[in-house]
């Protein structure tokens, strides 16, 4: 989240993925780094033990959030 405000700040349109166990984390983050209302996709974690074919299936399922959030802007 912090890099996704930074890169903002600078006016590069950024969307940020956080797992689930890390949305406390982001919010956090959100609000110190100045955009409390700071939107993130969030997707199921882990990712890290996953297969090829399962990361891409996650990938398709939050892209339209990706989008939504590149679109909207903060």
């Amino acid at each position: 989240v912090h890099d996704g405000i930074q890169f903002e700040k600078q006016g590069v349109p950024a969307a940020v993925i956080c797992t689930e166990p890390f949305i406390t984390s982001g919010v956090a983050m959100a609000r110190i780094g100045g955009i409390p209302d700071y939107p993130f996709a969030v997707t199921d974690h882990p990712l890290g033990s996953l297969d090829q074919q399962t990361l891409k299936e996650k990938a398709r399922e939050i892209t339209p959030r990706i989008i939504e959030i590149l679109v909207q802007g903060i």
